[in-house]
């Protein structure tokens, strides 16, 4: 086996607890719950989750060590970043209230852009990169061999438990924001709430202090 058994048992729940830990990834996909429904929600959890092993995969092969070695390309990663985190603020604006049917219909389309902006949400905050980086490697043995299938075992379990539990709680907001799209105020509300929670990370990320 690539990873001592033991220490996949001492990861876990290690795992599970950074997992249930509210953060940037949990409330996006809170956010893309209230906004596009449950679909969208699990999209945007899967491609949250596809970042987390990238990054787990980078970190094996040695490129997240390098990145984070040069500040200014974690400042370059930071600031694209904050920007694409406003456009999807500005987004949620002009797509005006939401409907009780519109935060319930399956559309394909929708669900992979979803996936595609939490994939580019993941993969453009440097704090996924430096937790990667000072998390795992603490239950990577060298003597085993295989530093990058071993990176890559953790990753997965961080990426499946992260998908479970930030779907579920995409989809526990697209429930409630279900029950109450019919009242017209609350409809119009869940844009600016969905950009309010944008431009929140957005500015936790700009303000992020580095090292």
């Amino acid at each position: 086996m690539i990873v001592d058994p033991w220490v996949l048992l001492a990861f876990l729940p290690a795992a599970l607890a950074l997992n249930l830990t509210p953060g940037a990834d949990m409330m996006f996909c809170l956010g893309q719950g209230l906004r596009a429904g449950p679909r969208a929600a699990v999209a945007a959890s899967g491609g949250i989750s596809l970042g987390v092993f990238v990054h787990a995969g980078l970190a094996g092969a040695g490129l997240s060590a390098l990145i984070a070695a040069m500040p200014g390309a974690l400042d370059v990663i930071r600031w694209v970043g904050v920007a694409y985190l406003m456009v999807l603020a500005v987004q949620a604006l002009r797509a005006g209230p939401v409907g009780m049917d519109a935060a319930r219909q399956v559309r394909p389309r929708a669900a992979l852009r979803a996936f595609g902006q939490g994939l580019a949400v993941n993969l453009t905050n440097p704090k996924v990169i430096l937790f990667v980086l000072a998390f795992v490697p603490q239950f990577v043995d060298p003597s085993r061999g295989a530093v990058l299938g071993q990176f890559l075992v953790y990753g997965a379990v961080l990426s499946l438990g992260g998908f479970i539990i930030n779907g579920a709680v995409g989809v526990f907001a697209a429930g409630a924001a279900g029950r109450l799209t019919g009242n017209a105020a609350f409809a119009r509300a869940l844009g600016w709430i969905s950009a309010g929670i944008f431009t929140g990370l957005a500015l936790r990320l700009a303000l992020m202090e580095k090292g």
